[in-house]
């Protein structure tokens, strides 16, 4: 019986429901309520708070992307090493020509169909998205966010 809740193209995207769905909206509506309390009551305090809350999202998305951006290096590592064990002589020394992104798309690609895939991203210089969508047996990746 297929595991209706195995991760596929369809379903990968994962969100973190704290930030995306309680942080996100209460920093968004509260630059609103900024804006409206500046228009309604124009100064230097309520156009102060306007840049405040600007400031405030812009922290917030830099924060969340260093993260991120921490997790595809990790990614890219693993991965390389796991091409390492999983390609044959003659394709290993191509590791290096893989993208940040082709190689974060690859993590999805079983051992089995990791090989073939990857020859496919080097020589047809498949982007993310055709690598996803190409993957037959996902592999799990349930701790990126």
């Amino acid at each position: 019986m297929v595991d209706a809740s195995a991760q596929n193209f369809s379903n990968h995207i994962r969100y973190d429901p704290l930030f995306h769905f309680f942080i996100l909206p209460v920093f968004a509506i509260t630059l609103i309520a900024t804006i409206v309390h500046l228009v309604r009551r124009p100064g230097l305090c309520s156009a102060w708070m306007v840049v405040f809350m600007l400031a405030a999202i812009f922290a917030l998305f830099k924060v969340r992307l260093y993260a991120l951006k921490v997790q595809d290096r990790v990614i890219r590592l693993e991965e390389r090493l796991r091409l390492t064990a999983v390609l044959d002589a003659s394709l290993r020394p191509r590791i290096g020509e893989l993208a940040e992104a082709q190689l974060i798309a690859l993590r999805f690609a079983s051992d089995a169909e990791l090989p073939a895939l990857a020859a496919r991203a080097l020589n047809e210089k498949l982007a993310a998205a055709e690598i996803k969508k190409s993957i037959q047996h996902w592999r799990t990746d349930e701790w990126r966010v």
